[in-house]
């Protein structure tokens, strides 16, 4: 079974569980402080994912990194996760219990990537446009790159709308080259 079916499985019980002991919510904020702290510490995930370390040495140091800030339930999760020798998808298994999390509560993760920081209005007209299109609560993140030149380029989910100055221009490049292309045949 591939690790992204095992993680699956063990975010979607991880739900049922977490709602059960209604701390759906906590847990949820648990599990996204676990991916950004992993994000941030790449020797911890490779620690987690590495073979070698003994499964009572992963589960100290995710004792130590995160009791106090995480619910004793979440802390219980990853021994479990640990001791079932799961420890390599722990990162996965996090990230899909937030999708899945997300999806259950109509949550829409778009981002946006424009030439320069956007403005309030633009900002908040972005997030009424994805609301409007896909019925749920949004959650928007910022980006800048100045190589757009203008416009912007928003995503949301698997689908990307492309209004940047330089997408127009590689746009506009492509056709001419396959127009010439064609005219030489």
């Amino acid at each position: 079974m591939s690790e992204f079916k095992v993680a699956t499985r063990y975010a979607k019980s991880l739900i049922d569980l977490a709602e059960e002991q209604n701390l759906l919510e906590q847990i949820k904020n648990d599990l996204s402080l676990f991916v950004q702290t992993l994000r941030a510490n790449s020797l911890l995930a490779a620690v987690l994912r590495n073979p070698i370390v003994s499964p009572q040495k992963k589960s100290a140091i995710l004792n130590q990194v995160f009791t106090g800030k995480v619910q004793p339930a979440t802390i219980s999760f990853f021994k479990i996760m640990v001791d079932k020798m799961r420890s390599e998808i722990l990162f996965d298994t996090a990230k899909e219990f937030v999708e899945q999390y997300n999806l259950k509560k109509h949550i829409v993760k778009a981002v946006i990537v424009s030439a320069v920081p956007l403005s309030e209005s633009n900002r908040l007209e972005a997030m009424a446009e994805v609301k409007a299109a896909t019925a749920g609560d949004v959650v928007l993140e910022e980006k800048v790159d100045p190589g757009l030149i203008g416009g912007f380029v928003l995503t949301v989910g698997d689908r990307q709308f492309d209004t940047s100055i330089s997408g127009t221009l590689t746009k506009l490049k492509k056709e001419f080259e396959h127009k010439t292309a064609a005219e030489l045949v």
